[in-house]
């Protein structure tokens, strides 16, 4: 089953940090991504821009409407996701306590939805 992992984090945290502290961030996460490539259960991975570039649309009611910015304003923004395929929750819940993102903020789990129409 293939479960999302949605990050989230206050970019605040972000502030301060230096060149080197970008660098080192990126080799965790690249050692956490070889990890769920070695174990087989890697599907997809990627950082997003900040909320404040964000786009937002929507149909609601019929009529279109466009705003810049995320959907909510919130402290704590969605900064990136993976895509991992599992067996069960459990397994996704295993995953996510070693995902670096837990460290410093939230990781969401759902499940995909398509799995249940297959």
């Amino acid at each position: 089953m293939r479960y999302t992992f949605l990050l989230y984090s206050d970019p605040a945290d972000f502030a301060d940090m230096t060149q080197d502290d970008w660098v080192e961030m990126k080799s965790v996460y690249g050692q956490y991504i070889e990890a769920l490539q070695d174990a087989g259960v890697f599907v997809d991975t990627d950082w997003l821009h900040p909320a404040d570039t964000a786009t937002t649309l929507s149909r609601k009611g019929g009529d279109r409407t466009v705003q810049d910015g995320p959907v909510a304003e919130t402290r704590e923004t969605l900064g990136g996701y993976f895509v991992i395929d599992v067996p069960d929750l459990d397994a996704a819940l295993k995953w996510a306590e070693q995902c670096p993102a837990a460290q410093m903020g939230k990781v969401e789990i759902r499940a995909s939805a398509m799995d249940s129409l297959e």
